[in-house]
């Protein structure tokens, strides 16, 4: 084999050991006496950002990298996705090689109903570098029919068996967001973890009363997501209450496009550039960027 292709196969080992790494840390933090915050990139100049801020995990988020092509989140006529797998996985791919901490993927419904469809979006995740992965439970606005959701979480994990890897499968359904009674998210969170999930992931729930309960019913680590609504429940707080993994989904994402927002309305409206006061300055972004080395 001439030396430049046995570079690059020893390239690849060496990024495919590092992921599954990364990997096993990941599954470690779960198990941590202390819930650990686990914010969402959506490119990998904002995971390099928070990297920086010394987090120990980041995650994707579908709602931020749609943005960010310009392309709405979730539903689009007749439900579909508007972000391709392929383009999703994309960004993933670039946001994980950007960093060296575990990075975990919004990986919303598996891009596809059977069972089959969502092994194989495990498949490309790992194959992406990331270290977890979410699996939704719901579709044109409806939950999967419970046998249904259940099979695609075995599914996952059966694929995560047989990559020989630690990637944490994360369960989430999204029944209390559809206005169903808790108590029937804590059912198909159980029944997720029996399936193979290893984190549970109920969104919505933004009391500490309700997420207390979820931390007593629900057998395994559970993740609550901060900045969804108006909700003032607090990092320490969900410490307290027991939450293994706090995530913010798209709220950093949403927060700079407002930020741009309120720019632009500045620079029409008042033709001033007051908003210039909070930027990074060039010679620190190109610091932090040239760490890399990529």
């Amino acid at each position: 084999m001439p030396d430049s292709e046995l570079a690059e196969t020893a390239v690849a080992e060496r990024a495919v050991a590092e992921a599954a790494a990364r990997a096993t840390i990941f599954r470690e933090l779960h198990a941590g006496a202390n819930g650990f915050v686990m914010p969402n990139a959506w490119d990998a100049g904002s995971a390099i950002v928070l990297a920086e801020a010394g987090f120990s995990a980041i995650a994707t988020t579908s709602a931020g990298i749609a943005f960010s092509l310009g392309q709405p989140d979730h539903s689009i006529p007749q439900g579909g996705a508007a972000v391709s797998r392929e383009e999703m996985l994309d960004r993933m791919r670039q946001i994980a090689d950007a960093v060296d901490i575990p990075v975990n993927g919004d990986l919303e419904g598996g891009y596809g109903d059977e069972p089959a469809a969502v092994a194989r979006t495990i498949e490309l995740a790992i194959e992406a570098g990331l270290a977890g992965g979410n699996i939704e439970d719901f579709t044109d606005g409806v939950l999967y029919p419970e046998e249904l959701a259940i099979e695609r979480i075995a599914a996952a994990r059966e694929a995560i068996n047989n990559s020989g890897t630690d990637f944490v499968l994360t369960g989430r359904t999204d029944g209390h967001l559809l206005r169903t009674p808790l108590a029937d998210s804590i059912r198909r969170a159980n029944r997720y973890r029996q399936a193979g999930a290893d984190c549970l992931y109920i969104p919505g729930v933004n009391d500490l009363e309700s997420i207390a309960t979820l931390v007593r019913e629900i057998d395994g680590p559970l993740n609550v997501v901060l900045g969804l609504g108006s909700s003032g429940l607090t990092v320490p707080a969900l410490r307290e209450a027991g939450v293994a993994r706090i995530s913010l989904g798209g709220s950093i994402a949403r927060a700079a496009l407002g930020f741009i927002r309120d720019s632009a309305r500045e620079l029409v409206e008042h033709g001033t550039v007051g908003f210039a006061r909070d930027q990074i300055p060039q010679r620190e972004l190109n610091q932090l960027f040239s760490r890399r080395g990529r």
